[in-house]
C-alpha cells in the first residue's frame, strides 16, 4: 500500500477541519490549543532554520572560482525574485483575497509592522547583539548576521578553520532539518485544529479565501513567467514561443513532481541539448538557482501575507506593502528542502513583517495545489536566467537551439 504523503495529509486535515467546523461551529474553538502548540513549535525552529540555511547557502559558494559570472547570476536572481514578490503584492491588492469575510475576529497582534523613517529602518536591519536578536525573534537581523557569517566562511573555505566551521554549519542544519521533520509530522493535527476553529467562526467563507488566494497566485506566476520569457528571448534574440517549447520536458516534470530537486537534471538537459546553453553556464546557474532562485515562492509568501492581513482585518499602509515585498524576497533565501518547506518559509515571512502565524493554517489546505504552479515558475525561470546569462557571455549555440532534436522524453544528465 502506497504511503500517503505529508501534503495529502495536510489537505485531508484541512478538508476535515472545514467539515467539523461547519458541523460543530464554535465548539471547535476548544481544540484550537493543538494548533497553537504546532505554531509555537514552528516559531521555536524558525530562527535556527534561517541562521543555518543562509549561512550554508552562502558559505558553500567558492567566490573566487565563481567570480564575475556568479556575481551576475546571483544579482539576477535577487532582482527577479524581488520583482516577482512585488507582482504578488500588486495582484493581492487588486484581487483582495482575504476581504469579504464575516464573523472573523481581528487577530491579537503582538508584533509591530515596520514604520517610521526609512533610514532608521535601515539601521535596524543590523543587530547590536545577535543573541538578543535571536531571543527576540528578530528574523531580519538574524538574516543579516547569517549573510556575514556565510561570506566569512566562504572566504576562509580553503583554510582548516573555515572548512571546520562550514562542516559544523552543515551538521547543524542536518539536526535542524530533523527537528522540522518531527514538527511537520504534527502539522496535520495542528492544521485540523486551526482550520476547524476558524471555519466554526467564518463558515464556508473560508473556501472563498482559499479560492481567491489560488487565483491571485496563479495569475502572478503566469505574469512573471511571461515577463521572464520575453526578457530571456529578447536577450538571446530568439522567438519566445519557441524558447518555451524547448522547455517542454522541464515543464512536464516540474508539474508532475512539484519538486525543484527532481526537475534539476531535466532542466539541465533542456538547457544544454535543446536551448544550446553552454555546459559551463548551465551547470553553474541551474544548481545555484535551485537554492537561491524562488520566484514562485516569493509570490506565494507575498500573496499569503496580504491574504492573512486582510483575513484578520489588519490595516496596512504603503510602507508595509513595500516591506512585505522586500521581506518575501528575503524569506525565500532561507528556503530548505524540508517537508512542508513552503509553509515554513511562509512562517518566516509572517514573522518578518509581524503577521499572525495562524495564517499558515489558512494556506496549508491548498498549498499542494499552489506548489504545482509555484514549482513550474521556479524551475522554468532558472533556465530563463541561464539563457540571459549565456546570452550576455555569448555562450548559446544557435545550431542546437534551431535544431529539431527529439523532445519527447527527458534524459538524465551525467
Amino acid at each position: 500500500m502506497k504511503k500517503i504523503s505529508l501534503s495529502w495529509w495536510m489537505i485531508i486535515a484541512s478538508v476535515l477541519g472545514i467539515i467539523f467546523g461547519l458541523i460543530f461551529k464554535d465548539w471547535m474553538g476548544n481544540i484550537k490549543f493543538l494548533g497553537d502548540i504546532f505554531l509555537r513549535l514552528m516559531q521555536m525552529s524558525v530562527v535556527f532554520l534561517v541562521l543555518g540555511a543562509i549561512s550554508e547557502a552562502i558559505g558553500t559558494l567558492d567566490l573566487k572560482d565563481i567570480g564575475k559570472l556568479g556575481g551576475k547570476t546571483i544579482l539576477l536572481f535577487v532582482v527577479t525574485t524581488l520583482i516577482s514578490a512585488f507582482v504578488g503584492v500588486i495582484l493581492s491588492l487588486v484581487i483582495n483575497p482575504g476581504i469579504g469575510l464575516t464573523g472573523v475576529s481581528s487577530a491579537e497582534f503582538t508584533g509591530q509592522l515596520p514604520e517610521g523613517n526609512p533610514l532608521n529602518l535601515l539601521v535596524n536591519f543590523f543587530p547590536k547583539n545577535i543573541f538578543a536578536a535571536m531571543a527576540e525573534g528578530n528574523i531580519l537581523q538574524v538574516i543579516v548576521f547569517s549573510i556575514f557569517l556565510g561570506l566569512s566562511v566562504s572566504i576562509l573555505n580553503k583554510t582548516e578553520s573555515g572548512a571546520r566551521v562550514l562542516q559544523l554549519i552543515k551538521d547543524f542544519n542536518i539536526v535542524i532539518m530533523k527537528i522540522i521533520e518531527l514538527i511537520m509530522k504534527f502539522a496535520p493535527i495542528g492544521i485540523f485544529a486551526l482550520v476547524a476553529a476558524m471555519t466554526g467562526t467564518s463558515g464556508l467563507n473560508m473556501l472563498v479565501v482559499l479560492g481567491k488566494f489560488l487565483v491571485a497566485l496563479t495569475i502572478g506566476c503566469i505574469a512573471v513567467l511571461i515577463i521572464m520569457t520575453l526578457i530571456a528571448a529578447g536577450a538571446a534574440k530568439v522567438n519566445p514561443l519557441k524558447l518555451i517549447g524547448k522547455l517542454k520536458n522541464t515543464i512536464i516534470v516540474s508539474i508532475t513532481t512539484t519538486s525543484s530537486a527532481v526537475s534539476l537534471p531535466v532542466q539541465m538537459e533542456d538547457s544544454e541539448k535543446r536551448v544550446g546553453i553552454s555546459r559551463r553556464i548551465s551547470r553553474l546557474v541551474n544548481p545555484l538557482g535551485m537554492n537561491l532562485n524562488s520566484h514562485g515562492l516569493a509570490i506565494t509568501v507575498a500573496v499569503a501575507c496580504i491574504t492573512v492581513a486582510q483575513f484578520f482585518e489588519i490595516q496596512l499602509g504603503l510602507e508595509n506593502y513595500i516591506m512585505i515585498g522586500l521581506m518575501s524576497t528575503l524569506a525565500t533565501f532561507a528556503n530548505l528542502a524540508v517537508p512542508g518547506g513552503a509553509l515554513v518559509t511562509m512562517g518566516i515571512g509572517f514573522s518578518l513583517v509581524g503577521l499572525p502565524l495562524e495564517g499558515v493554517a489558512i494556506i496549508a489546505g491548498v498549498d499542494w495545489f499552489a506548489g504545482i504552479i509555484r514549482t513550474l515558475l521556479n524551475v522554468v525561470d532558472d533556465v530563463l536566467v541561464a539563457v540571459i546569462v549565456a546570452a550576455g557571455e555569448k555562450e548559446i549555440d544557435y545550431n542546437i537551439f534551431n535544431s529539431t532534436v527529439s523532445e519527447d522524453a527527458p534524459e538524465a544528465v551525467h
